[in-house]
């Protein structure tokens, strides 16, 4: 009887302590140009190549989408960040998530069409080509659950 009870008493935190998987909320692409690199105020957002720079250039990306409408030709809508408020959580959201280091090369130093895939707790950026997408599976379309 305390065999069974020990055995289920394990399994219960394990499970318990499995933090729920992030659902999937939509993808979009966006062309990382050079007035994604400034803020409103001019100043440039991009430092480095790390996940904390690069996120303020898909930030600023977004505020140019939908505050300034300020839009790339590829540049597509999302499900989450028209506000000033889900942009600033957006940052906090590409640290939790994927990008490679290469994308990260390649939006401080170039203009790459990327596209983002956004979890209600993290978002995962990777790079397209020319050969087409390249991430996990989703086109590169807009799409909305």
């Amino acid at each position: 009887m305390n065999k069974t009870l020990d055995i289920a008493a394990a399994a219960c935190v394990v499970l318990c302590a499995t933090p729920a998987l992030a659902e999937y909320m939509c993808s979009y692409q966006a062309r990382i140009s050079a007035q994604d690199k400034f803020n409103s105020k001019g100043d440039p957002v991009v430092t480095g190549a790390n996940k904390s720079s690069v996120a303020m250039a898909i930030r600023q990306d977004r505020a140019n989408y939908h505050k300034f409408r300020l839009r790339d030709r590829e540049d597509e809508g999302d499900c989450v960040f028209s506000s000033p408020n889900a942009r600033q959580r957006l940052q906090n959201m590409l640290v939790r998530g994927r990008i490679s280091k290469h994308a990260m090369y390649a939006i401080r130093d170039g203009n790459p069409l990327i596209n983002v895939d956004v979890y209600t707790d993290h978002v995962d950026v990777f790079l397209q080509d020319e050969d087409g997408w390249r991430g996990r599976g989703r086109p590169p379309r807009s799409r909305v659950r």
